[in-house]
Formats: C-alpha cells, structure tokens, sequence
C-alpha cells in the first residue's frame, strides 16, 4: 500500500481512515484518481465528476461512488452479489471486517491494470463476492466458480480462523489471503484458460483437465507428496493445478504490495545484513514493478523478508514470511509476473 495525504492540508492520511487527524475533515476514497478525498457537503469533485459517499459508509466502508453510477453502492460494495441479511446484524459486523480486505484486494488489482468485470456488467463469468457467514449454521465453502468468489466471513474471527490454520496445518491464513487466492481463479479462467498462454501454463503447472473432485479426495486423505517444497509454494498448491496457480497469484499479489509498503515507507536493507550472497548493495524497493524484470522483484524480496521476520521474532511472534521459494516456485512466479504484466489494460 502506497502513502495518501489529506488533500486539504497535507497531512498523511490511509488508505481505511474516515477522518484526517490532523486537520479533522472527513476522507473517503476516490476510485477514478485512486486517491483519499475530502468530503465537503456531502460529496466530493474531481475531474471526472461529482462523487458521494458509499451508501454502507455505516458499515465501514470509506469509498466513494459516482453520482451517475446508478447505485449508491461503491465499486467494491456493489460487487458483492450476496451478503447476510439486512437483521443479522453479527454477520454484518463480520463483512465490514471483511469489507477492509476487499477493499485493499480491489485498489492493488486497480494498481496493477488488471481487468475487473463485474458481474452486473457482463452475462457470463463476471466477478462477484458471495460473502456470507457460517456462524448462523449455514454451510458456506470457500472457493471460486466461474466468476463467483464465496468466501465465510467467520474466518475473519481470529479464534476461528487460527483454529482452521492449525488444524489444516497452514504456515499463514489470513482473510486478505483469501479474497487473493480465489482471485486467483477468477484470473486463471480470464486470462489463462481458452487462451495460448494454455500450454505454457501447463508445461509449468500441469494439466488442468485431471479430475478436480479426485484431486481433492487425494489431497485430503494422503496429504502433500514427499519433498513437495521442492515444486510447490505451499503444501495446498500440490493439490491441483488450478490451485498451484491460485497459490502463487496470491504470493505474488503479497510480494508486490509489501514491497509498495517498504517503498512508502522509505524502508531500505544493505543485502550485506541479510543475504550476504547477494553482495553488499543496499536495496530500496520501488512503488511500482510495472515493466521490471522478475528477478529484480525478487532479489529485493529476498532481503526484505529476512528483515521482516527478524522483527516479528523480535516481538516474540511467528515469522511474517514463513515460506522458501525453490527454483521452481521462482519459475512460476516469473511466469505470473509477466502474465500480469501483459493483461495490463491501456
């Protein structure tokens, strides 16, 4: 996440504040400049018009929406196609906790170009978040389906969530994770799946058309193959091939907005302190990779996690990046960074 200020008075501000601290007026974020506002009677100007608050500002959400939208619901609130209902008010709680990941989700896939069609706009496959809770009984499984996200917003609950983690015998599970996993999917049947990019993903991946339903029941009863770090990001990614890549869109999506947070921030490490194989150069991560060789992103990350989770141990915590990336992992890794380099739109 990159730095905002107050465009009344300069001060920084971010990306989920309501209100400036410094000078008190009231924010709320502007999808078209990707900017914090001022909102001054009710409503906000720019260039491209006259923008007012969303209408679910009383469930925390803090963007704007364009007076001729033909909603008074945010870009982000309006691709959400199912939530709890109006009288569930703890599962309302539940999606504004989420409604913050979401958020963050849209404004890096705005960031990077990528394409986002809502449902709303297109027949087939357009994207839409069913976002709904299990804590009322209701059976709610996570995961993607042509277009549609379903994600159980119990998980943003961090008992709940821990316990799934421990019990799945993950390293890292977080809400944020998932909106950039299954996002993942959405991606693979936009720009991978029916496209020439097919046989490279497969050469890289493996092929797609095995059996999913046997994958699963595989995966569930045998677990991880042997050795499997040496192919795979996480132990979830050796289930399928749609998952390997879902598993390493999400890491990717992770690298590239961190790396923006240390850019903001003014964040540099001297290789020398972490990785010394790399030399003695003092590393400074940039805002933006647009049209940067992968090996640069990485190299960079390479030292930054180092740093990283050194601090968390320094707070007595568990590693911020408890992964390895192994030659192959890197391979494709590379090969999603220059998919998402060429779906960048105009």
């Amino acid at each position: 996440m990159r730095n905002f200020s107050c465009d009344n008075c300069g001060a920084l501000v971010f990306f989920e504040d309501f209100t400036c601290g410094t000078c008190g007026e009231t924010l709320s974020f502007r999808p078209d400049l990707l900017d914090m506002a001022v909102v001054r009677d009710g409503a906000s100007a720019s260039k491209h018009g006259r923008w007012l608050p969303c209408v679910n500002r009383f469930w925390q959400c803090n963007w704007l929406v364009h007076e001729d939208a033909g909603s008074g619901e945010c870009d982000s609130c309006r691709i959400t196609r199912e939530q709890p209902a109006s009288d569930d008010t703890i599962a309302l709680e539940q999606l504004a906790k989420a409604g913050f990941s979401k958020r963050r989700l849209l404004f890096q896939l705005y960031e990077l170009r990528l394409p986002v069609i809502p449902f709303y706009e297109v027949a087939t496959h357009g994207l839409a978040f069913d976002l709904l809770s299990s804590a009322t009984g209701e059976r709610v499984v996570t995961g993607h389906l042509n277009g549609v996200i379903t994600l159980d917003l119990e998980e943003v609950n961090d008992p709940y969530r821990e316990g799934l983690r421990v019990a799945l015998n993950e390293p890292y599970r977080t809400m944020l994770g998932h909106f950039r996993h299954e996002i993942g999917h959405y991606y693979w049947q936009l720009l991978v799946g029916d496209t020439p990019r097919i046989e490279s993903f497969r050469a890289l991946f493996g092929d797609e058309q095995q059996s999913y339903q046997d994958a699963i029941r595989r995966h569930y009863s045998q677990g991880a193959p042997e050795g499997w770090r040496e192919n795979f990001i996480s132990e979830y990614a050796t289930m399928h091939p749609w998952e390997d890549f879902a598993e390493c869109f999400a890491h990717y999506l992770h690298m590239r907005d961190t790396l923006q947070t240390a850019a903001a921030t003014g964040l540099e490490v001297d290789a020398a302190d972490t990785h010394r194989e790399l030399g003695d150069g003092l590393y400074q991560p940039r805002l933006d990779y647009t049209g940067a060789d992968f090996a640069e992103v990485l190299a960079t990350w390479s030292v930054f996690t180092v740093a990283f989770n050194e601090i968390n141990r320094s707070m007595g915590m568990s590693d911020v990046y408890p992964f390895t990336l192994s030659p192959a992992v890197v391979t494709k890794l590379a090969w999603v960074h220059e998919l998402a380099q060429d779906a960048r739109l105009p």
